[in-house]
């Protein structure tokens, strides 16, 4: 029976417990759906369920193991940033996650200026002021829960938190640490000044650890609950952005594109470089899954508008495994440009900060206007959109690539695709690997039970597949239209601050 990694891959829409070899192949899959929840007795709070979670985790677990056996060599968790939860000894939660998607820590958002300046902040840990950073979450509590944090032991992650249910041990991986808004990103250390804020020092939080590093060993308790056998070694991953860069397996010359309810485009560059350009324009900077590299990146929404459009043009469709053919074949045919349809998304040009301050928009709606032509605009729309992030990474950072790499659910749109390659006029790669997050995960976790020396061998037993698509004929006519797209939003912020 083949060895493999358990991979706890836990997103905003769905959770999986994947088995994946020791070259990368994903052997078995579990999955459940996954969503916030309001929280009890606060109708427009959002948080997670984690008992929840937990509970279905078991449950995907031991389907795998039902199937691939238990031959497990490590387990390792993967999920998304920002969110987390203060934490007794004991592994118990003194407040519920507070989900990314609530609204509630807006007005802290809003205060933190009156401390700092964005752009110091900026400076200080490479990100914008969103609102559903954690430190605004821990700045909420201390003015509304202020007795979670008094009565915790620690702040831990998501990742912390399921990892802790597994081994019983207190982790805080640097990737998930880089999202938190309370990172000296470039030192590498928590920011003592930001802590402050909350009334916190850096003693409150978890050593940081490196993704590869062991955090424990599977405990009784959880392997009674997922069959998971006792002992296993637990090994650190964390945001699952890092880990769909790794598992991209994308050279240098290429710029990787995690394409999912929202895009990610980003570098991997091995110095932190404090640039006023990338901070106008809207960027962000993490640290990568591997020691030494830091992220560029710019954040922009994506699949949300997709599903969007899913749901308010295509909701007659019922057919929901074909549903994404059926929209794709509606805007095959139609020429670019959409019939004179244009979709500016809500982040414009790019990223959190809105320059423009404008809405999701769309323009150039006539009676005779189909669905069709909608999904072709959005597509464009979201490319163009790509574009202005390209743009502003090589302004920033003089960094030209020579391919898109494309990873996530965004990279099965083959229409998609060529449009990115006819915008960018540069060639678009995707692979056969259709988990990108899950597999750079399991490379790690292979370094870390000591199956290979190092990632790049771990990297170098994987073989996978790749599709390009290049640029065609009508790259010069997405040009034009590029060039007369950038020119709306500042018109539409104008007509948006007179409206307002």
């Amino acid at each position: 029976m083949e060895r493999y990694c358990l991979v706890l891959d836990c997103g905003a829409t769905s959770l999986r417990a994947v088995a994946v070899s020791e070259k990368g192949e994903i052997l078995h899959l579990s999955s459940f759906p996954n969503a916030p929840s309001p929280q009890e007795g606060e109708k427009d709070f959002l948080i997670w369920d984690v008992d929840e979670i937990w509970r279905k985790f078991t449950l995907a677990i031991r389907q795998v193991i039902a199937e691939a056996g238990k031959e497990i060599f490590a387990v390792t968790v993967t999920t998304f940033g920002a969110d987390g939860a203060p934490v007794r000894r004991d592994g118990t939660l003194t407040y519920p996650v507070i989900s990314w998607q609530c609204q509630r820590t807006a007005p802290q958002a809003k205060e933190i200026t009156n401390f700092l300046s964005p752009r110091e902040i900026f400076r200080i840990t490479g990100y914008q002021i969103i609102p559903f950073n954690t430190l605004f979450k821990l700045l909420w509590l201390r003015n509304n829960a202020p007795r979670s944090l008094d009565e915790a032991d620690t702040f831990l992650m998501m990742p912390g938190i399921l990892s802790f249910k597994l081994c019983g041990e207190a982790s805080m991986d640097f990737t998930s640490a880089s999202t938190t808004m309370m990172l000296d990103i470039e030192r590498k250390c928590w920011s003592e000044p930001l802590l402050s804020l909350a009334g916190l020092t850096p003693s409150f939080l978890p050593p940081l650890q490196h993704p590869g590093e062991v955090i424990g060993k599977v405990q009784a308790k959880a392997s009674e609950e997922t069959g998971i056998p006792q002992g296993t070694p637990v090994v650190v991953t964390g945001h699952d952005t890092q880990f769909a860069i790794v598992g991209s397996l994308a050279s240098p010359e290429e710029l990787v594109l995690s394409s999912g309810t929202w895009e990610i485009s980003a570098l991997r560059l091995p110095y932190y470089r404090d640039s006023s350009s990338f901070f106008e324009r809207g960027g962000l900077t993490e640290l990568d899954a591997e020691e030494n590299l830091w992220n560029p990146q710019m954040l922009m929404i994506a699949g949300g508008v997709v599903e969007w459009v899913r749901r308010n043009f295509f909701s007659d469709i019922k057919d929901e495994k074909n549903i994404y053919e059926v929209m794709v074949e509606s805007a095959r045919s139609i020429p670019p440009g959409a019939g004179g349809i244009v979709v500016i998304p809500a982040f414009m040009p790019s990223g959190p900060t809105k320059p423009y301050d404008t809405q999701g928009t769309i323009l150039g709606l006539e009676l005779t206007s189909d669905r069709g032509q909608v999904f072709r605009a959005v597509l464009e729309g979201l490319s163009f959109q790509l574009k202005e992030a390209v743009l502003a990474l090589q302004e920033a950072f003089g960094y030209t690539p020579k391919r898109v790499r494309v990873v996530g659910g965004g990279a099965k749109n083959k229409l998609w695709n060529q449009i990115r390659a006819d915008v960018l006029n540069l060639p678009v790669v995707t692979t056969s690997c259709e988990e990108a997050t899950v597999l750079g995960a399991s490379l790690f976790s292979q370094v870390g039970a000591g199956i290979v020396k190092n990632l790049e061998e771990a990297r170098s037993q994987v073989k996978i597949e790749t599709t390009v698509w290049e640029p065609s004929s009508q790259r010069e006519i997405y040009e034009e239209l590029f060039t007369r797209y950038t020119e709306l939003p500042p018109l539409l912020a104008s007509f948006y601050r007179e409206r307002c």
